[in-house]
C-alpha cells in the first residue's frame, strides 16, 4: 500500500496532539522555555539542511522567485484563513490559538527532506522506514507543540497526508521524467531550500521576527525544476 507511511505519520500526529493537549496545564513559564528551546532545535536543523547545497545561486534564486510568487498567491494568508475557519469552527475563544499552531506544524511537518524522501520511497519501492521513522518524530514532537500552540496541530495531520501522499503517487512515474542522478541533485537543492525555511520557521517560534515562511513554499519547486535547467545550461555552455 503506497500510502501507508503517509497515513501512520498522519495518524501519530492526531495521536501526538491529542496527547498534548492533557499536558495543556503545564505553568506558562515551563511552556515558554520548552518552546524556546524547540525552537533553537529547529533552527539547527534548518542550519544543517541548507549546508548541503551544492549549487548556492539556485539556493538564492529558488528563495527569491518563490517568495515572490508566493507572495502574490497570498500562501500564508491563506492558510491563515483555513486556521481561523477551523478556530470559528471549533468554537475556540482565544484569537488565532488554532491558526498559530495549524499553520506552524503545517509547515514544520512538510518543509524537510524526510517528508519528501520517505514519500517518495514509499512511491517508488513501497518502503515506508522513512516516513515511519517520521511518523515517530512528529509524533512526539505534536506533544509539545500542542501542549503549548493548542488544538491547531492536529489538524496539520490533514495537509502532512494530502502533501505527502501526493509525492508518494507522483514518484512512481518520475523516473520515466528525470535519471537518478538529477533526482538525487534536485533532493538536495530542495532540502537546501527547505532548510532556510526551517530555520525561518524556527526564528518564528522564537518570536524573533515574524516571517511569512508560508509565502516561501513555491521556492521548493523553483529548486526542483532549476536543477536540470541548471544542469542542460552547464552541459550547453560548460
Amino acid at each position: 500500500m503506497i500510502l501507508l507511511g503517509t497515513l501512520v505519520n498522519a495518524v501519530a500526529i492526531v495521536a501526538g496532539a491529542l496527547l498534548g493537549r492533557l499536558l495543556s496545564g503545564i505553568p506558562e513559564s515551563i511552556r515558554k522555555t520548552v518552546m524556546q528551546g524547540i525552537g533553537l532545535a529547529v533552527v539547527l536543523l534548518g542550519i544543517k539542511m541548507s549546508l548541503e547545497t551544492q549549487n548556492f545561486l539556485l539556493v538564492i534564486l529558488s528563495i527569491v522567485i518563490g517568495s515572490i510568487l508566493g507572495e502574490l498567491m497570498r500562501i500564508e494568508s491563506g492558510l491563515n484563513k483555513l486556521g481561523q475557519w477551523l478556530e470559528q469552527k471549533m468554537g475556540k475563544s482565544t484569537q488565532g490559538s488554532i491558526a498559530t499552531g495549524f499553520v506552524t506544524t503545517t509547515l514544520v511537518y512538510c518543509i524537510g527532506a524526510m517528508a519528501v524522501l520517505g514519500a517518495m520511497d514509499s512511491g517508488l519501492r513501497n518502503n515506508h522506514e522513512i516516513l515511519y521513522t517520521k511518523a515517530m518524530l512528529d509524533g512526539f514532537s505534536a506533544i509539545i507543540f500542542s501542549s503549548t500552540l493548542g488544538i491547531g496541530v492536529l489538524f496539520s495531520a490533514v495537509p502532512v497526508f494530502l502533501y505527502q501522499g501526493a509525492i508518494a503517487l507522483l514518484s512512481t512515474q518520475i523516473y520515466h521524467i528525470v535519471s537518478q542522478e538529477t533526482l538525487n541533485a534536485m533532493l538536495v537543492e530542495v532540502t537546501a531550500v527547505g532548510g532556510l525555511m526551517i530555520i525561518a520557521i524556527g526564528i518564528n517560534i522564537l518570536e524573533l521576527k515574524k516571517i511569512n515562511v508560508a509565502n516561501m513554499l513555491p521556492a521548493l519547486v523553483i529548486a526542483a525544476i532549476g536543477v536540470p535547467i541548471s544542469q542542460w545550461l552547464t552541459g550547453l555552455f560548460g
